[in-house]
């Protein structure tokens, strides 16, 4: 509910924001307080409270108060809570999961719109080129290429992803201007990953970086989408920030997918699929 009011600010009126804000400021004491407080608090009229509340998708304030009630003690806790020694199967069962819906969650609020459509548009000008889709990642971030590129293959789209740093290298040091390098990295500082992605960038191939912000990879690509999260870095075993990155791979495949034409990739789909169901038992 608080990601809709979020995500909604930008469409409502100076007014409605700021009924908005107080919502997000304080979302149980808003659920609390007599209309004409809040319409004090927020310095706007009593209608413009109850019209906000229509606004999001409410029937009114009192349907709105309710269900905000219900979604501040249900909801998701977007505070991230690390598995101690002594927690027992629920309590890691819980932690886990209310880490990864809030991580995922709060990069639907702060996903950059503008970046990945920049990202789509130049995966989807390298396939209709005939260009080279080329995906690295090393460790756990080369799962994760390795998905990316069966992601792609599944849409129709060819890719090929490297976990190697050799052989990052040197498909790096063949790229050229039309191709597409997307570099994977947790931590964003891992000196393979950042050598390959300055060979591809100079050797004109436009490079999508998914790593956090404010790391040193962050800076080296073209397009940097942004995977950030609280989990550290040293974590032996990442899981938040292998879920995210697996997320964003989907929206840019899905999305190239979708600008290649659904028509154009069917009867290639119909074809993977009817194979497979030669292999499967009834």
């Amino acid at each position: 509910m608080l990601n809709r009011i979020r995500a909604s600010l930008t469409s409502l009126s100076p007014a409605e924001q700021r009924v908005g804000r107080l919502v997000l400021s304080d979302p149980l004491i808003f659920s609390r307080l007599p209309v004409s407080e809040l319409a004090v608090l927020a310095q706007v009229s009593n209608p413009t409270v109850v019209r906000f509340c229509r606004s999001v998708g409410y029937d009114g304030l009192k349907d709105f108060k309710f269900k905000l009630e219900g979604s501040v003690k249900e909801g998701v806790p977007f505070i991230h809570s690390s598995v101690d020694v002594d927690d027992n199967t629920n309590d890691i069962l819980v932690k886990v999961i209310d880490d990864t819906m809030a991580a995922v969650s709060k990069y639907r609020c702060d996903a950059n719109r503008v970046y990945i459509e920049k990202a789509v548009t130049a995966l989807f000008a390298t396939y209709r080129g005939g260009k080279r889709i080329e995906i690295f990642g090393l460790g756990n971030s080369g799962i994760v290429a390795q998905d990316a590129q069966h992601k792609f293959f599944r849409l129709g789209i060819p890719a090929t992803a490297y976990g190697d740093s050799h052989m990052q290298v040197m498909s790096a040091s063949v790229m050229r201007a039309g191709d597409c390098a997307v570099v994977i990295s947790n931590s964003g500082r891992t000196r393979d990953l950042m050598a390959t992605c300055d060979m591809a960038r100079k050797n004109g191939a436009t490079t999508i970086v998914i790593t956090s912000s404010g790391s040193p990879l962050a800076l080296a690509g073209h397009i940097h989408l942004a995977a950030d999260h609280p989990e550290g870095f040293e974590r032996y075993c990442p899981m938040v920030s292998r879920l995210l990155h697996l997320m964003i791979i989907d929206v840019l495949a899905t999305c190239v997918a979708l600008r290649v034409g659904i028509d154009a990739l069917q009867p290639g789909l119909r074809q993977m699929q009817s194979s497979l169901l030669d292999r499967r038992l009834f």
